[in-house]
Formats: C-alpha cells, sequence, structure tokens
C-alpha cells in the first residue's frame, strides 16, 4: 500500500484591510511579516516539512544529481594569479572545505605561499558565511575584509596583519558595501546603511585611533545609493551617489585622506555618469544627450571640464571604460554580445578583440596594476567552460592560462549553441540563447528549461556553468530568454521594460515560450521556467497569465508583493525603487503594478507544479513575500499540481553559502524539474 500524499500546511486568514485609490484591498496573510511570532516561524517549518515529504521521493535523484556534479568539479583548484606589485594573489579551494582560501606569492625559485585568509576557518561554527569585500593594503602589510554572518548584509569590518598574522583591535560592524585604502596604509573608507538599509554615509577610519571614525559624505536623499572604491590608478578615493536615474561623483585624493572630496559634476535630472581615473585624465562614461552612452574626458585637476573622447553611436551601446597608463579599454554592446574596443593612446589607434562564437559572455577582470599593458579577461559560452586569457594591447595576441576543469567525461563538441529570435506581440525581436546536447531534432519531444531575469538593466550572459550539464545530458534545452528590462540590446531595451512599460518583460518570457513550443524545440508538457528575485517576479507573472504553457515553475527568491512593498519604504531598498517599478502612491504607477503584481492576480485557477525558494535573513525581497504568495496560491489553485515552499532558516537573498551546500540547493531544484 503507497503511502499516503501528504497535506499541505494552510495558513490562518487574518485579514488586513486598506483602502488605496478607491479600491479596497483585503491581505489576508500580512501577519506573517511579523517575525517574531511563533505562528510564523511554526507555519514556514511546516512549509518545509510538507517540501521535505513531497520531495521524499526525488532523494535518490537529488544525491545522484549532487554526486555528479561535485565530481565535474575539480575540488582541489585554483584561480590564474593576479599581479599586484610584487606580489601573484590567487585563490583556492581543497577537497572537502567549502569555501576558498586567499592566498599571495612573490615571484622566483623558492618563492613560498602565504595563506592571507582562510574563509574556511573564519566560518568554522556558523551557519552562514560570506565576504562583502577583501581588500589588502597599497603596501601589501595589512588585509582588510567586509564579513557577513546572517545573509541579512550586515557587514563587519575586520583588519589583519599580514606579517604577524594577527587580527587588529579595530573592529566595525554593521556596515554596507564598499571598502578603500587610502594611500597611508592606516585609512580606510567605508558605508553604512540607514533604517531601510540604504548605503547613505561614508566613513574614514584610522586603524588604531580611539577617536570616532569621521564622516566623509552623506546623502538623505532617499533614492539614492551611496558606495565608495578605491581607483584602479591609485590616486583616488572615488565615492558614488547614484539612484536609477541620475549620479554624483566625488573624488578624495588617496594620499590625503582627511581633503575634503571633490565633486566631479552636480546630479543632473536623467545624467548618469561613471568616473575611471587614468594618470592626468579622468574618463567618464555618461549618457548625457546619449541614450546608448558616450565616453567624456577631463583633467584631473578640473573635472567639470568634460570633453568628448567616444561620440554616441546609436548602434553600439557603451557599458564602461578601463584604463590603463597606455591604452583604453571599452566594453561595448553590440547585437546583444559584448565587445572590447582598445586604443592606443599614443597612437590614437583603435581594434577591437574578436570572438568567434554565436553567443558568448565576456568578464573583463580586476586588472589592479595601471601601468600593464595585459589584458585579463574570462570568455566562455553555453558549451565552451571559462577560459581565462592574457590579451596583450600592443601586439594583439592572447594567451589561454586556464581553462575550467570540467571533469567525467565532459566534452564541448557533443553540445551545440544557438542564438534564436522571437517575434513579441507588439513586434519587436527578442533575443534567445541556448544549448543543447547533439544530435537534437526539433519535434517538440525535448524537455527545455527557460531562464530570464529582465530587470535593473541587468545583462545575461550566455556563459557556461557545469552544473547545468546534468540536465543537458538528460535531454533537456536550456534557453535563456534576453527579454527587455534587460539591456543586451542598449539602454532602450532597459527602458522598455520598466516603470510603465515593465509588462513588456512579462510579455517577452511569453512570446519566447510560444515561438520555442512553435518551432518544436519543446512543447507545453516538457516546458519547465525558472528566475531568481526580480527573475521571481516574472515566474509569478506567468504563473497568473498563462499557466498552461508551462508544466514546472521554479521561482527563487521571488519578488511577488510588489504593490504592497512598494507602498512601505521602511523595507530595504523600496524608496530607491520607485524609479524602477513607479510609486504605488501615484494613481498611474498603482494601476500598472497592480495589473501584474503575482500576489494581486492569483486567480482561481489551476496552475503548474511550483517550487519557491527563500531564506529568512533575506534583505532585498523579505521571506514573507514568497510565503505569502504560496499561502494564497494554495486557497485558490483549482488544480492538483503541488505548490511547494523551501525557506532557508539561516540564509538570505543568495541561500546557502558555501559551495557544497549550494550544489544541494541546485540538486534539489533540478530534482524537482526532472520529476515532474
Amino acid at each position: 500500500m503507497s503511502a499516503p500524499t501528504p497535506t499541505p500546511p494552510i495558513a490562518p486568514r487574518h485579514p488586513h484591510i486598506t483602502d488605496l485609490h478607491g479600491e479596497r484591498r483585503v491581505d489576508d496573510y500580512a501577519w506573517l511579516r511579523d517575525r517574531e511570532n511563533s505562528d510564523v516561524t511554526a507555519y514556514l517549518e511546516a512549509e518545509n516539512a510538507y517540501t521535505e515529504a513531497m520531495l521524499a521521493h526525488t532523494k535518490p535523484l537529488q544525491e545522484a544529481l549532487y554526486a555528479e556534479m561535485l565530481a565535474r568539479i575539480q575540488e582541489d583548484d585554483r584561480t590564474v594569479p593576479v599581479r599586484r606589485g610584487a606580489w601573484l594573489y590567487y585563490s583556492r579551494t581543497e577537497t572537502g572545505k567549502a569555501y576558498p582560501m586567499y592566498c599571495r606569492m612573490g615571484e622566483g625559485a623558492g618563492a613560498v605561499e602565504e595563506v592571507i585568509l582562510d574563509q574556511n576557518a573564519e566560518a568554522e561554527g556558523k551557519e552562514f558565511y560570506q565576504l562583502g569585500a577583501l581588500e589588502v593594503s597599497p603596501d601589501h602589510r595589512l588585509l582588510a575584509i567586509l564579513e557577513d554572518v546572517s545573509g541579512y548584509e550586515d557587514f563587519t569590518l575586520r583588519v589583519r596583519d599580514l606579517e604577524s598574522g594577527e587580527w587588529l583591535s579595530d573592529r566595525v560592524e554593521k556596515l554596507g558595501f564598499g571598502l578603500a585604502w587610502a594611500s597611508d596604509n592606516r585609512t580606510l573608507f567605508y558605508t553604512t546603511t540607514d533604517d531601510a538599509k540604504r548605503s547613505d554615509r561614508v566613513w574614514c577610519h584610522e586603524l588604531g585611533a580611539s577617536g570616532s571614525d569621521v564622516e566623509v559624505f552623506h546623502d538623505p536623499g532617499v533614492l539614492n545609493n551611496v558606495g565608495v572604491h578605491r581607483a584602479r590608478s591609485g590616486a583616488w578615493v572615488v565615492i558614488t551617489s547614484s539612484s536609477f536615474t541620475d549620479t554624483e561623483v566625488r573624488l578624495v585624493d588617496a594620499a590625503r585622506p582627511q581633503a575634503e572630496p571633490t565633486l566631479v559634476r552636480e546630479r543632473r535630472t536623467n545624467v548618469e555618469y561613471d568616473v575611471e581615473p587614468g594618470g592626468d585624465w579622468l574618463y567618464v562614461c555618461t549618457n548625457e544627450n546619449a541614450p546608448n552612452f558616450k565616453v567624456m574626458r577631463s583633467p584631473a585637476g578640473n573635472p567639470g571640464a568634460w570633453e568628448e573622447w567616444l561620440p554616441h553611436r546609436r548602434e553600439v551601446f557603451v557599458e564602461g571604460v578601463l584604463v590603463f597608463q597606455r591604452f583604453v579599454v571599452v566594453q561595448e554592446r553590440q547585437r546583444g554580445l559584448r565587445t572590447l574596443r582598445v586604443t592606443d593612446l599614443a597612437s590614437g589607434e583603435t581594434h577591437y578583440v574578436e570572438f568567434a562564437q554565436a553567443a558568448y559572455g565576456v568578464h573583463v577582470g580586476s586588472n589592479p596594476e595601471f601601468e600593464q599593458t595585459l589584458l585579463r579577461f574570462t570568455y566562455s559560452s553555453l558549451a565552451t567552460p571559462d577560459t581565462v586569457y592574457d590579451y596583450d594591447l600592443g601586439s594583439r595576441q592572447r594567451a589561454e592560462l586556464k581553462k575550467e576543469p570540467v571533469l567525467g567525461g565532459f566534452d564541448e563538441s557533443h553540445y551545440a549553441v544557438e542564438r534564436l529570435e522571437a517575434t513579441a506581440r507588439d513586434g519587436t525581436m527578442v533575443p534567445i540563447s541556448l544549448v543543447y546536447r547533439t544530435p537534437f531534432v526539433r519535434d517538440g519531444s525535448r524537455p527545455l528549461l527557460l531562464y530570464a531575469y529582465g530587470s535593473y538593466g541587468y545583462t545575461m550572459e550566455p556563459t557556461f556553468s557545469s552544473q547545468r550539464v546534468s540536465l543537458l545530458d538528460r535531454g533537456f534545452v536550456f534557453a535563456i530568454a534576453h527579454v527587455r528590462g534587460g539591456q543586451e540590446m542598449g539602454r532602450a531595451w532597459y527602458d522598455d521594460g520598466k516603470m510603465m512599460k515593465k509588462m513588456n518583460t512579462f510579455t517577452d518570457f511569453i512570446d519566447v515560450a510560444d515561438h520555442l513550443v512553435r518551432e518544436r524545440y519543446t512543447a507545453p508538457e516538457r516546458l519547465a521556467a525558472n528566475g531568481g528575485s526580480a527573475g521571481g517576479l516574472l515566474m509569478g507573472v506567468i504563473a497568473n497569465q498563462r499557466p498552461e504553457l508551462f508544466r514546472t515553475i521554479v521561482a527563487d527568491v521571488p519578488f511577488v508583493d510588489v504593490v504592497n512593498t512598494m507602498l512601505d519604504a521602511s523595507i530595504p531598498l523600496t524608496a530607491q525603487e520607485w524609479l524602477q517599478w513607479g510609486n504605488p502612491n501615484e494613481p498611474e504607477a498603482y494601476a500598472c503594478i497592480r495589473a501584474y503584481s503575482p500576489y494581486d492576480n492569483v486567480a482561481a485557477q489551476a496552475y503548474p507544479r511550483l517550487l519557491v525558494t527563500s531564506g529568512v535573513n533575506d534583505s532585498r525581497v523579505a521571506y514573507w513575500e514568497p510565503a505569502k504568495w504560496v499561502a494564497k496560491l494554495r486557497t485558490l489553485n483549482t488544480g492538483s499540481a503541488p505548490i511547494l515552499l523551501k525557506m532557508n532558516m539561516g540564509a538570505g537573498h543568495g541561500g546557502a553559502s558555501g559551495r557544497y551546500e549550494r550544489l544541494r540547493e541546485t540538486a534539489l531544484r533540478y530534482a524537482f524539474i526532472l520529476g515532474q
């Protein structure tokens, strides 16, 4: 006799009633926001128990997936060393250890490795551990780190003496992202956050000083986020204050850390800019009168005197600038793919670094040495593992330094990559990158996992994942829908997928799915979808709008309670996000958000199989959003497909922090998809 089907937990309803723009809003599950309520904890634990029971039959598959994904990884491995001064810095991993070890070594015979930080030792006894920054002082004698032990992204500053190995007594808690050394090797700049977790202040800390740290900069504007970093040239500490639509940058002389910050150019409405110092010049990437951005430059001594260096081009999107002593590298995007434009500053001659495949990703490394003539970058495709190159900017020769080892007999020639386009309902052509194991016949019989993000102008690069091979080798096609809201096709692609045009993100994904079905890459009964965070919002919308099109949906840390979150400026990040989604206190924005917000649009219909993941310490998408959504889905779902919530009770937005636990999380997702 088979075991009885587990019974899902049913969250009690406690109606919370509000009125907004003439609509009576009833939120039956608002009580789940109270993390101090023992009933909330009990409910989340009941959800985890239900998910555990419902996936018990997949445990052997989860273990098999975990074992094969682990077997593809070279557990004892190290990154390609990066030169900083007289040292070569790198990280390495060891079998059985969850975290990397950060190391350095001098050059020449007899050089001995120094472990500057063993993250495993620091994480020992902690359920969660992540680094927000790791910065070595200019003289290479000190190491400063930002560490988080909860997943809530509240960081603690610690400093280690690399000669003695001892931690200094200096310790500053509850910090945001961003850390920069001054050139005196004893002054550090960091940020703190306000009550809504917005980085709003930059501080100056002098090692060993008994007095209070000095506030260097404060931006009270609730739409702006403050950051700090040391320029690659080493001459400046750069302080940024940015919203989603405008920017201000200030420079502090790294040799005079107590000096007042110098404003590069005052904030202007809808004008964004980034500053890359390079010798006597500041290079500025800006969208001022240039929708796809252009590059300006100004004398370092007169930062506001911009002159055009690289003009705006309608067909080319400028992503950023990397300045060396003799060369400037501009990261551009053409036809959805990243290109690298190299200019010799002495001759003015320009060329492009060439890449051959139809769909690929290129990531430019840190390249910390301003004087160097080698450009370090990593190249990969959906079928080609990460490959690290040094490219000689003068001779144009490239040297392959390392290709990510993929063990277990992986052969990239067994996989094919395609770049397609789907016609959206408004006529826009939406790119699709996909990979599958060959041979492949387009007869609709293959299962397909469709992934997208589609927000904040974030570009989804078609790059490699050894974990994904477990799906490909079981017959899956993996596809990325490069929907509007990202920035693959330039700034207009981003603008057409946010604010009042946000619905394009969701309809693009649906139109891509329809295209893949119509072209017989798959069929609805074999189609799975996945997205996380803002991509989880996308999953919530498609579940409401086209539930019959998808067999399975996995929504990770999904932003699904959009109206309620955007109404509450006390929630971390909310006020800044008004420039991304709109402020629902305004009737037009409310109508737009209300039309797609997944929690507000759950309907009495048959939903596909759903796995929803979250973490109770998530500071970006609060745990109660997915918890409320699942509770409401259970009430209205007219079908019999399972709706599961997996809540990590000791992590935040990124899930587990150790590499082995992250693999187990992936194995659970894949087992859920394969099991359906």
